[in-house]
């Protein structure tokens, strides 16, 4: 397993933002899918952009990343001083502990280094190594200078509560959008709680592309000015590492019941295979993010198959 694929992503997600004084809320707040809740300061909510909790005055953020239980023996072998240096965590302390009761867990303590050609501070960073019997969490907390002591953030962290494992139903429940008409599609998998993989078939596992696919995945951010939206459409297209070789059919921008979109059709070549597969890529532009749809269909079976992808996307609904 490596350390950059794990770590790198987490430290992608967190940003540096603040925290007020600690005013515990009642009951856990979990992040929607998320099996890690937490006892949050009264200002801090659950991120619409990451899966953790944020204030949104800025100031500090707590990021969650699930994995396998069987990861937790690897990782914390693999984080090293060393090895966490170089993904830019100095540590400066940690310690083995117990969370949620009699859970393993190893708590780490440092910073993140200043940058001082771009002009940013140090930052106070924790992450908490949890080792569940049925599952391994990647807690990472960061906070501006002076903007919360070191008391209160590992209060915040090695008081995490887990709690079982959410159902497929759960989990899509809990996605930010809602899907009115599943075309012949069904979910199969929820990744970060933001996004959805669905299948039209009867197998979970697909090798090859043995089933049409598509994912929905909502992003809360600012979307690119209206202009830059076609380049900003192709640049995630080509983004899909699993495909190589596009050839675009169409690209177009269009506007439908008051909403921008932006839709383009491809050829491509699945990586692993060669197989030759048609591409079908919409995305809904709001005023604070945007939905992507991606589907992909085997081009023999493409007949039929971007409508139902068609219909699947028209039919969402933001919450």
């Amino acid at each position: 397993m490596r350390l950059r694929n794990l770590v790198r992503p987490v430290s992608l997600l967190v940003l540096a933002l603040g925290l007020a004084a600690p005013a515990l809320a009642a009951d856990p707040v979990f992040p929607p899918s998320s099996r890690f809740g937490f006892d949050p300061p009264s200002d801090m909510v659950s991120s619409k952009r990451f899966s953790g909790l944020e204030r949104l005055e800025g100031g500090a953020t707590v990021s969650v990343v699930e994995l396998p239980a069987n990861a937790f023996a690897d990782l914390e072998t693999n984080f090293t001083d060393a090895n966490l240096k170089a993904q830019g965590f100095i540590v400066s302390s940690r310690q083995a502990i117990k969370v949620a009761g009699d859970v393993d867990a190893v708590l780490f303590t440092g910073e993140q280094p200043a940058v001082e050609a771009a002009g940013t501070p140090a930052i106070k960073k924790w992450m908490l190594l949890v080792g569940d019997p049925t599952v391994t969490g990647i807690i990472i907390a960061q906070a501006t200078p002076d903007a919360e002591t070191e008391e209160t953030m590992k209060r915040l962290l090695t008081g995490i509560h887990i709690r079982p494992a959410l159902t497929l139903e759960q989990q899509v429940a809990a996605l930010p959008f809602r899907i009115g008409n599943d075309a012949g599609f069904r979910p199969v998998r929820v990744l970060a709680g933001n996004s959805v993989l669905l299948t039209q078939g009867t197998k979970d596992e697909m090798l090859g592309l043995e089933q049409p696919i598509l994912v929905l995945a909502q992003a809360v951010q600012p979307p690119p000015a209206t202009e830059q939206r076609d380049a900003f459409a192709r640049a995630a297209l080509y983004s899909n590492q699993t495909m190589k070789d596009f050839v675009i059919e169409r690209a177009q921008s269009y506007r439908q019941n008051g909403v921008d979109w932006h839709e383009i059709v491809a050829r491509a070549l699945d990586t692993a295979s060669g197989t030759p597969v048609v591409i079908s890529q919409t995305i809904r532009f709001a005023p604070d993010g945007y939905l992507r749809a991606v589907g992909v269909v085997k081009a023999e079976k493409r007949e039929g198959v971007l409508a139902k992808f068609r219909e699947v996307v028209d039919s969402v609904q933001l919450r």
